[in-house]
């Protein structure tokens, strides 16, 4: 662009808050855009970051609708999205644009898919093929990375549409098409069409090794082990990939080694993307579930609390539904949290089918906060409203997750013990037995008789027992054996242990045992100055700065724990 227009400019620039000008670059920002009617194509010619960078002042600007045109040319968006890591700047113009009427993502996969379309017609142009899998490999990038699945989806599939798998080198394509395939359908929940990703990846594997030829497969795997969490098949998701290991540890209660994991893959990425990059957020995702699993809930929902900023801060619509959810579980239930649920759901069900999985989620999460505010009601009508408002929550949420994963599954299980507590509130004793007992055989099926999860389902149960039908001796059992499972897995300050010390504490002073009322009396107050204790060493905790290189930590990893 010809310098003389900008000097001239500057001349004309009074107006311009010198807030908005940090340096000389910003400065050729604005009046780039506000030029832009001269030089627009010629925007399409800078070096892929300053493409992205006007673009984003674009935005900044409110010039929408040439923002819109750009994005809409399917080979002048794919430029800007090379700028690679910068191109999150992209992520919240895009969805503004969405916002406003723009179906971007539909018409860019639609757009994509008439080319591939046309282009096999024409099979094979070996320069258009190349051009147009290089854009599907970025525009299909983009939608995934904003939560646009379906879109994307859509794009990888024509890409795979283009290969023919007699040829070699179409064959690693195809793959790396599937590999991506299996990425956006198991974030999507649809996990059918994922395990097929997969086993047609599978068989081109073993179709290049049959020719002789080496396969890395390390993101497949990384990528199934993504399904294999989702689905609950935890013991197979154990796999060398730093966050979803940490993550199936977790499950499998190996907390040591679910701990190394994770802080390593804080420590990488704020290395190498910062801490305003959704990879970082990703990973104080998985870091708060550790967190919550361990035991150390308010720390577990401050690092949710930042991991939700994050994800606005780079519009990632599904994650802040997910996060929302869970720091709404995991914080105290009040009208704050009542309307974090009912946020999730309204954004779940604008983008989502009425029979998507992340509904079941924050329905759920919405019953279970409607269950506590009706113990507090004083109303009986209005508590009977309120509770009927949480059946039909969790009966839909059961429902779809029975869709999803089956009868037999911890998701599955999870359900029918909200139930089982939602039917003791009303009061509706047989059912609730049913469907605890459900949980539990469950569970124990999957997970073993000494899991956390187990725990859990025993020690409502036994409330049930205890508080509502009387049977102290069932209830006693249910009791002692949960609270030996919590002491094992957690220590003696695992914060589940004071419902189930309160509980035996009630059922020895109905049946009049004063002298075990007292004993548990005193064991719950050894509890709480072990729980003060260890809230001090949890403000204490430290993530540390630098990560150990990949070679290091994997030898230290493999050597150093049990």
């Amino acid at each position: 662009m010809p310098s003389g227009i900008f000097l001239h400019d500057v001349n004309m620039a009074d107006d311009v808050q010198e807030s908005r000008v940090g340096t000389l670059y910003d400065l050729a920002l604005l009046n780039a855009v506000r030029l832009q009617h001269l030089f627009r194509t010629e925007f399409r010619f800078l070096p892929d970051v300053i493409q992205c960078d006007v673009y984003h002042q674009l935005f900044e600007d409110g010039e929408l609708k040439t923002l819109a045109k750009e994005i809409l040319n399917l080979e002048v968006f794919a430029k800007a999205l090379r700028a690679g890591d910068k191109r999150i700047k992209l992520y919240c113009p895009f969805q503004t644009l969405v916002d406003r009427g723009y179906n971007l993502p539909q018409i860019l996969s639609d757009e994509f898919s008439k080319r591939c379309k046309v282009s096999l017609k024409n099979y094979k142009n070996s320069s258009e093929y190349e051009t147009l899998l290089t854009i599907g490999w970025l525009v299909g990038g983009f939608l995934s990375e904003t939560g646009w699945d379906v879109a994307a989806e859509k794009v990888y599939r024509s890409c795979l549409s283009l290969c023919d798998i007699r040829n070699p080198s179409d064959c690693r394509i195809a793959l790396k098409c599937l590999t991506k395939l299996l990425r956006v359908c198991s974030s999507y929940c649809k996990f059918t069409e994922a395990k097929h990703a997969f086993e047609s990846a599978t068989e081109l594997v073993q179709k290049l090794r049959n020719r002789g030829e080496h396969v890395n497969t390390a993101v497949l795997h990384a990528e199934r082990s993504s399904l294999l969490f989702a689905l609950s098949e935890y013991e197979q998701a154990v796999i060398d990939i730093v966050r979803q290991a940490s993550k199936a540890c977790v499950v499998k209660r190996k907390f040591k080694k679910a701990e190394s994991l994770i802080k390593q893959a804080m420590e990488l990425a704020r290395y190498h993307y910062g801490e305003e990059h959704p990879k970082f957020a990703d990973t104080l995702v998985d870091y708060g579930f550790y967190l919550l699993n361990v035991d150390s809930i308010q720390l577990s929902v401050d690092v949710y609390t930042v991991s939700t900023y994050n994800m606005i801060m780079a519009n990632d619509i599904t994650w802040c539904i997910i996060l929302l959810m869970k720091v709404s579980k995991c914080s105290s239930v009040n009208l704050s949290s009542r309307c974090q649920a009912e946020c999730a759901i309204a954004i779940v069900t604008k983008l989502f089918p009425d029979d998507h999985l992340l509904l079941a989620s924050s329905k759920r999460v919405k019953a279970l906060i409607l269950e506590e505010i009706a113990i507090d009601c004083r109303d009986k009508k209005e508590e009977g409203k309120i509770l009927q408002e949480a059946q039909e929550l969790h009966l839909a949420s059961l429902e779809l997750a029975r869709k999803a994963f089956g009868e037999s599954n911890v998701q599955t299980a999870k359900h029918y013990g909200n139930l089982g507590r939602l039917y003791q509130s009303m009061r509706r004793y047989q059912e609730a037995e049913e469907m605890h007992k459900k949980a539990i055989a469950i569970k124990e099926r999957i997970l073993g008789s000494e899991d956390y999860e187990v725990a859990l389902s025993l020690g409502h149960l036994a409330s049930l027992y205890n508080y509502d039908m009387e049977r102290y001796d069932r209830a006693e059992e249910l009791y002692i054996r949960s609270i030996a499972i919590g002491r094992k897995l957690f220590g003696d300050g695992y914060s589940g242990l004071e419902y189930d010390y309160r509980g035996l504490i009630n059922l020895y002073d109905s049946r009049g045992d004063l002298e075990y009322v007292d004993r548990y009396h005193n064991i719950l107050l050894q509890w709480r100055e072990i729980r003060e204790h260890n809230a001090q060493s949890n403000d204490k905790e430290q993530i540390p700065g630098d990560p150990k290189p990949t070679d290091q930590f994997i030898a230290s990893f493999l050597t150093g724990l049990d």
